[in-house]
């Protein structure tokens, strides 16, 4: 993973807390125009980002929708990191 990516992912995950957030379609275009997100994070049909201390998210997207870099994810859990 490229030294942009992975400062982008700290960052993000400094940002955001366990707390998520649905949205439809239009609406989730209009929080990416507003968030401005370097990156937005794709799990099966979600699409999210950090922002406002909440990850945001839709599964009504495609990655057509975005003019910023879709990255793969592995997992998307529910559950934060355990120590």
């Amino acid at each position: 993973m490229e030294a942009a990516t992975v400062a982008a992912a700290a960052s993000a995950d400094s940002n955001a807390s366990g707390y998520r957030l649905k949205f439809n379609r239009e609406e989730f275009l209009q929080l990416v125009e507003i968030a401005k997100p370097r990156i937005i994070y794709r799990r099966g049909k979600n699409h999210l980002f950090a922002f406002d201390g909440f990850v945001m998210y839709s599964q009504k997207c495609s990655d057509e929708d975005f003019k910023v870099k879709i990255i793969n994810t592995v997992e998307f859990s529910n559950y934060g990191w355990e120590a």
